[in-house]
């Protein structure tokens, strides 16, 4: 067999033609030279297999020219698989998903699963969409060697064994792409490469439905956030981590020592001297507010990955001081919870076991009705019994809320 070279998008025809007779051609990618088959044709694929010296316990994933190709070889696909296709395709991500029968058992090794991927290369993309196949493509090198990263060392490997080399220049990335298991939850990264981890989780945050839930103390947010757990949400304190926070985050700590002196001690915050030192200076507030609040929403974005990884899609962010901190952009919607200063006076006396006077002052010392008015979304009175109120978030959850 005589291995031919094809460097020009218009004679990529005679490739595609290639292929859809059950022909091998090594294709370009960003990532590294693929080696391609008609990936719903049995014979092709064992050939693929025969030609690198593959183990047919080992699957294959699909090359396809876009998302639409996930209804086409997949059931059950997740929404979060579109957002990733959507964020990331054309490029180096591999996405696991539960295949159809469509897909030959060879390609999938016997298993149930199929990973698609959709290259970020115009000559690959073209051969993709003239052949209106899915190819078979592995990396195109005998098993056990560096992957090609250009059209030559593809030739140095397979010369004479497969029908041609598609030329699309030097690959950019030289490393494989990133496979992730969406098949079933929690995803999975099953191989870490070109494109990293925290970039998908992102992408799946940016995609999670977030609602911001604040108010004044005694307001009674307890309720709406119930609401929210029972819909599946992810609700994080964001006070609690705060707290967290000055436990066990040593760079917290020494962030405010330098900028405090004095105000940490054996690794522990001493809160009285810090409040000493800023709540009477609002520069010193400001600069406290910057530094906290960096590193709760760091760590807040880590508990959404993780989150958004289990398959999760709605989340609450449960904040008094919400609104000046940078996790209000966050948030689709914010739902301010509102009260009577003495319904929730006899609610913190009640909750915290203290005087009349000091539940009167902890009230009069935050921010008024008018502030969360003006910047929430949506402000909900809580001054009637529970089941009034838990019925009232219920119907701004269900207007506000994408998924009802």
């Amino acid at each position: 067999m005589k291995t031919i070279t094809i460097n020009t998008i218009e004679k990529l025809s005679q490739a595609s033609e290639l292929l859809k007779t059950g022909q091998l051609v090594a294709v370009p990618t960003e990532t590294v030279y693929g080696l391609a088959g008609n990936g719903l044709d049995e014979q092709a694929v064992e050939q693929i297999y025969e030609v690198k010296g593959r183990p047919q316990v080992k699957p294959l994933s699909l090359m396809v020219p876009d998302a639409g190709a996930m209804e086409r070889c997949c059931r059950e696909v997740p929404p979060q698989a579109r957002v990733l296709a959507k964020r990331f395709w054309p490029g180096p991500l591999t996405i696991v998903l539960r295949s159809k029968e469509l897909v030959p058992a060879i390609v999938r090794a016997g298993g149930e699963t199929v990973g698609l991927r959709c290259p970020d290369h115009p000559m690959t993309l073209e051969l993709l969409r003239l052949s209106g196949i899915p190819f078979a493509a592995p990396s195109a090198n005998p098993s056990g060697e560096p992957s090609p990263k250009t059209a030559e060392e593809v030739k140095a490997y397979f010369d004479g064994k497969i029908a041609a080399i598609v030329d699309g220049g030097p690959c950019g990335l030289g490393k494989e792409s990133t496979i992730l298991d969406m098949s079933q939850k929690p995803f999975r990264i099953l191989r870490q490469g070109a494109l990293p981890a925290v970039e998908i989780a992102d992408a799946l945050v940016d995609a999670m439905e977030i609602v911001g839930v604040t108010g004044p103390s005694g307001s009674g947010k307890s309720t709406a956030l119930r609401c929210l757990l029972e819909r599946g949400a992810l609700v994080l304190d964001c006070d609690a981590v705060y707290h967290e926070l000055l436990e066990a985050n040593t760079d917290l700590m020494n962030e405010l020592d330098v900028r405090f002196p004095g105000t940490v001690e054996n690794g522990k915050l001493l809160r009285k001297k810090l409040g000493a030192l800023v709540f009477g200076d609002p520069e010193a507030l400001l600069d406290l507010n910057r530094i906290t609040h960096r590193f709760i929403t760091d760590e807040v974005q880590r508990r959404l990955r993780d989150f958004a990884l289990q398959g999760g899609t709605l989340a609450a962010l449960d904040a008094s001081e919400l609104l000046e901190s940078p996790l209000a952009d966050r948030c689709n919607f914010t739902i301010g919870v509102l009260a009577a200063e003495e319904t929730r006076i006899r609610r913190i006396m009640a909750r915290d076991g203290i005087s009349r006077d000091y539940a009167l002052s902890r009230v009069r010392a935050q921010h008024g009705e008018d502030y969360f008015r003006s910047r929430c979304t949506v402000t909900l009175e809580n001054n009637k019994d529970e089941a009034t109120f838990y019925a009232n978030i219920n119907t701004v959850l269900e207007e506000k809320l994408h998924h009802g």
